[in-house]
């Protein structure tokens, strides 16, 4: 392979000028039409993020037809990709094998986000029911969290699964502020984000100085954790950003800082579900500005915006799935979509 075909299909030859002006909303995202390569919605911002774009690949809508998509996790053992269809109030799977999609779960509490933990078993956050579940190998439902000093928790969100085994989990309480995803009801704690200990089954706040904490993950060496704020939606004077924390001895955390600005030339919109690579850069499903912002925002470990994949609709979460866990999974709005980058997610799920 010559250099010139080395650097294209790589990623290491950038436009960005031409690749930002693509026209997202007007392709073709059926397949019947594909896309010319490289990929003119894989946008690099910074040369920091050629070297994981892949030049000859393309973003791909691999299902449509949700209200409002989120939450995807990928199950290693079981090579498929699991989401939640909030207002459906449903859970939906995705088989590597062949692309198949069925409904994996119905009802599922109105679920938002879901993770695996490190023996394989599904943990789901639901707004309905106002609780952390975890389905047992057996197919039992074990609650993991539902109160917070004898109130109910808002409607927990987001989270992920420490090294350490330890769930941590936002709650902002959006599944609570109408019926159309969950139970409408009055918010009788502050937003705060929580961490259950895997040996005493307790319950412990991490930190409620955020407005509505919302999509969580881990740096990959479990040293730090970053927290999206999506606090704009209600609170007038919240920052659109996202906070980095220093996890202490797996169960506390240090002061917390900014890590990035959501805001970009004139628009600022907001973070929401977020996960690690293996060089610690932060991909962050992002959206409410429109076409040339709404997709996904990829930030360096020092917070700089490095790249973007222009998605057509709002994102909402993603995840990195695939055997070999180098495909990132989007869920945005009503569309389930993936791109191959070259790199790998920095955890399980």
């Amino acid at each position: 392979m010559d250099l010139t075909r080395r650097s294209l299909l790589f990623g290491a030859v950038a436009a960005p000028a031409l690749w930002s002006s693509a026209a997202t909303a007007q392709r073709d995202w059926s397949g019947a039409n594909p896309v010319r390569y490289p990929d003119p919605d894989i946008v690099v911002l910074d040369q920091r993020f050629a070297k994981y774009r892949i030049g000859n690949t393309s973003i791909r809508r691999l299902y449509t037809g949700m209200l409002w998509a989120e939450g995807p996790a990928w199950s290693g053992a079981g090579r498929y990709l699991v989401w939640s269809d909030i207002p459906n109030n449903v859970q939906l799977r995705w088989l590597d094998e062949d692309g198949h999609v069925s409904v994996f779960r119905n009802p599922s509490g109105y679920s938002n986000g879901n993770t695996f933990d490190w023996e394989g078993r599904q943990i789901s956050f639901e707004h309905g029911n106002r609780r952390v579940v975890r389905y047992e190998h057996t197919g039992k439902v074990t609650v993991l969290a539902d109160r917070w000093q004898g109130k109910r928790l808002n409607a927990p969100n987001d989270g992920a699964v420490h090294t350490d085994g330890g769930v941590w989990f936002t709650d902002p309480g959006y599944g609570s502020l109408a019926n159309y995803e969950g139970h409408k009801g009055e918010l009788e704690i502050k937003e705060a984000v929580y961490r259950i200990d895997p040996k005493t089954s307790k319950m412990e706040k991490m930190t409620d100085e955020m407005f509505k904490p919302n999509g969580l993950c881990f740096s990959p060496d479990y040293r730090k954790v970053y927290i999206a704020e999506t606090g704009a939606t209600h609170y007038e004077q919240s920052p659109r950003n996202i906070m980095v924390y220093d996890v202490i001895d797996g169960s506390k955390l240090g002061k917390g800082r900014e890590f990035a600005s959501m805001k970009m030339g004139a628009g600022a919109g907001l973070a929401d579900g977020i996960r690690a690579d293996a060089d610690g850069n932060i991909w962050a499903g992002a959206g409410w500005v429109g076409a040339g912002y709404d997709g996904v925002h990829v930030f360096a470990p020092n917070g700089d915006r490095i790249g973007q994949i222009l998605l057509p609709e709002i994102c909402s979460n993603v995840c990195f799935g695939g055997p070999r866990r180098n495909r990132l999974f989007m869920t945005a709005s009503q569309s389930l979509y993936a791109v191959y980058v070259e790199t790998q997610g920095a955890h399980v799920a």
